[in-house]
């Protein structure tokens, strides 16, 4: 979730929606995303909505301190309640995400979990996910998470090698995450995924390897790869910018890419978007594919963005001016729009295209389908399932989806 808020019109007072938004909503599946914006160190790379103690000291006070979080976030679950009136959608996936979502007590997780249960309920077959930091978990913490309702968890790996988990200002020892998937698993946990990120300054061909090895070697039936992106006003990007570290050039990245599908398919994991792979389609995360294929989720927490059929809003930034709207019965809303059809269709492109079964066709307009025309005589979109009526990446094609994705949204 990024730091940096767009512009946008006003949100009401008391967050109503337009009347439209709720326009065939029984067709589309709803999600929440929680977010806890603590960290007890800030990552050199991260750009997201985060906060330290010492960030927060003296900022907002009690309102933003972490013990009070909970129900904080809590009532914003009620007020989406209200929001949605009689909306008779039961939860179809929860994701808690940060930040460092378990620097909050397990219980408190729990609680936050356990109001949207209370306020709308979850399906039978709810996935209930939250991110981790290896060194904030336990083999305790994570038996009461799973008993109170988790059963999947993501877990910050990055990187297998100690130079570049310095790099990454990443404060975990070299094989705690590897440890924290059996403690997962022995605690009850089907779903886990290891988050892994490449071209890091500084990282070789072997470092890779190593980490996509020891990430195959702890048995998650899910993994995550992400190119490093130097964000403007992080610390790692004032470091090149000072000339300490050298920037990763794109070749690099895309052997890398290349590396992590030829060692994550021969351990039976398959790709089912650009950066994440899956053991089988229930390992998949059904939040995600919520966001890639446009489904309805509501964002709590500060900073937090918030999608209801066609109406996106996003938070107020700072943990205490979230905690004040709500403390005065106000939406935390900072702003929001109404995407036209002609958004929808575009975000459409940019997402599902990600997707291994790709988007459809009579999403293109006539010079998109010329582009898609053109990609698959380059190699980059698949011809079979082209013929079939969508448009699916090659891998090679996978390397150059942002390009293919301008082309396609002409």
């Amino acid at each position: 979730m990024p730091s940096v808020l767009p512009d946008g019109a006003p949100v009401p007072a008391d967050g109503a929606l337009p009347p439209h938004a709720l326009d065939g909503a029984a067709e589309r599946p709803l999600g929440f995303y929680l977010h806890v914006p603590y960290c007890a160190t800030r990552c050199g790379y991260c750009d997201f909505n985060t906060y330290t103690a010492a960030e927060l000291r003296g900022s907002g006070g009690a309102l933003a301190s972490r013990e009070n979080y909970a129900e904080t976030l809590a009532e914003e679950i009620r007020l989406a309640r209200k929001v949605l009136g009689d909306d008779p959608r039961p939860v179809s996936t929860i994701f808690v995400g940060g930040g460092t979502p378990t620097l909050l007590p397990a219980a408190d997780l729990v609680r936050m979990v356990g109001a949207v249960r209370e306020e709308f309920g979850l399906a039978a077959d709810a996935e209930v996910t939250t991110e981790a930091n290896p060194e904030s978990v336990t083999p305790r913490s994570l038996a009461e998470l799973r008993e109170g309702g988790f059963n999947r968890v993501s877990f910050g790996m990055q990187s297998a090698r100690r130079h570049v988990l310095r790099v990454l200002d990443r404060t975990h020892t070299p094989g705690r995450p590897e440890r924290c998937v059996a403690e997962a698993r022995a605690a009850g946990f089907e779903h886990v995924n290891l988050d892994l990120i490449y071209g890091t300054p500084g990282e070789s061909d072997d470092d890779w390897r190593a980490s996509l090895d020891a990430a195959l070697g702890a048995g998650p039936d899910h993994v995550s790869a992400y190119a490093l992106i130097v964000e403007e006003g992080t610390g790692l990007a004032r470091r090149i910018r000072r000339g300490e570290v050298a920037p990763t050039d794109d070749d690099v990245h895309a052997d890398r890419y290349l590396l992590a599908e030829e060692r994550l398919s021969a351990a039976g994991l398959r790709w089912y978007e650009v950066s994440n792979w899956a053991a089988t389609e229930a390992a998949r995360c059904r939040h995600n594919e919520l966001y890639w294929r446009g489904g309805d989720w509501w964002g709590a927490g500060p900073g937090a963005h918030s999608h209801v059929g066609g109406v996106r809003w996003w938070n107020v930034k700072h943990p205490g001016a979230y905690a004040q709207a709500l403390a005065e019965s106000r939406s935390p809303g900072a702003g929001r729009e109404l995407l036209s059809a002609e958004d929808r269709r575009v975000e459409r492109i940019l997402l599902e295209l990600r997707l291994a079964d790709g988007c459809p066709l009579d999403l293109l307009a006539p010079a998109g389908l010329r582009a898609a025309e053109r990609a698959v005589a380059d190699g980059l979109l698949l011809p079979e399932p082209y013929g079939r009526g969508r448009a699916v990446l090659t891998l090679r094609g996978r390397l150059l989806a942002d390009a293919v994705v301008r082309d396609l949204v002409d």
